[in-house]
């Protein structure tokens, strides 16, 4: 099983804005020394819809400011939460909103190659869930059209969907790329009341990126161990997959973050091979 474990974006760093999860503009840099001293591998980048354009992830210059940061600190970016398809899902039904998503997509896939990134994750969930037949087919529909470029790249598009188990799989079926894998958040399948033995059975082998988060059944974000999410079972089955993705701390936060995130840290590691 995988030893990588990492932090999503901001979460070692005191709120931006105010915002639950943002990337940190005018001080992400300050993360990667914070990560550095905690021991961990791996910074999972966030692209928001807010201030895209001066998101260092797509231009150059912030993308060299990456990576002599990685270069220093040893700490890596090898994954993305493109946040942005959240707000401007890839599947909307106004075309502008596509086109420009499209166009967003194709440049972050350019710049991620140089960066090293294994993993783009793509949320599907809130406001770009997949809610009815015809999102899923506008959804794979605009997919599609990447499939060679991240299958020629070897970057996977992680999709992160509340689609039940069964409808999760069809979906990745059609969709049939090697690169289009799975980002399994076990807080958010707490919350919707999934068995993580029934998903993991059904797409397990199609997992690479996991987000490590706990969620009482229903609602939102509690400090890992007091929510619905049963990790000593999912751990367990995990242990039949050969797991070789990163496990990214996406864990309840306050408003400062450091101290609340080494608490729990300290607990997740009776779980992990780190």
């Amino acid at each position: 099983m995988s030893n990588k474990l990492g932090v999503m974006q901001g979460r070692l760093l005191p709120k931006y804005q105010g915002r639950y999860q943002a990337h940190p503009v005018g001080y992400w840099q300050d993360e990667f020394m914070i990560a550095q001293n905690c021991g961990l591998d791996l910074i999972e980048f966030i692209l928001d819809f807010k201030d895209v354009e001066i998101n260092p992830l797509l231009n150059e210059d912030g993308i060299s400011e990456i990576k002599k940061l990685v270069n220093k600190t040893k700490v890596k970016v090898e994954t993305i939460c493109a946040d942005y398809f959240m707000e401007a899902p890839l599947h909307s039904e106004d075309i502008n909103v596509v086109n420009k998503s499209n166009e967003v997509l194709a440049r972050l896939l350019n710049n991620a190659v140089s960066l090293g990134v294994k993993n783009i994750v793509i949320p599907c969930v809130d406001q770009s869930t997949l809610s009815d037949e015809k999102a899923v087919n506008r959804f794979i529909e605009q997919i599609t059209k990447f499939i060679t470029k991240i299958e020629d790249k070897n970057i996977n598009l992680s999709l992160e969907t509340d689609l039940e188990p069964k409808r999760f799989k069809e979906l990745l079926d059609k969709l049939n790329s090697k690169n289009i894998t799975v980002n399994y958040d076990i807080g958010n399948s707490a919350a919707l009341g999934f068995d993580s033995d029934e998903e993991l059975n059904t797409y397990g082998d199609k997992i690479t990126d996991i987000h490590i988060k706990d969620r009482i059944l229903g609602g939102g974000p509690v400090n890992l161990g007091e929510g619905n999410a049963n990790f000593k079972k999912f751990f367990m089955k995990l242990k039949e997959f050969n797991y070789q993705g990163p496990f990214i701390m996406q864990a309840y936060r306050d408003d400062e973050g450091i101290l609340i995130f080494k608490k729990q840290l300290s607990w997740i590691k009776n779980y992990l091979d780190v």
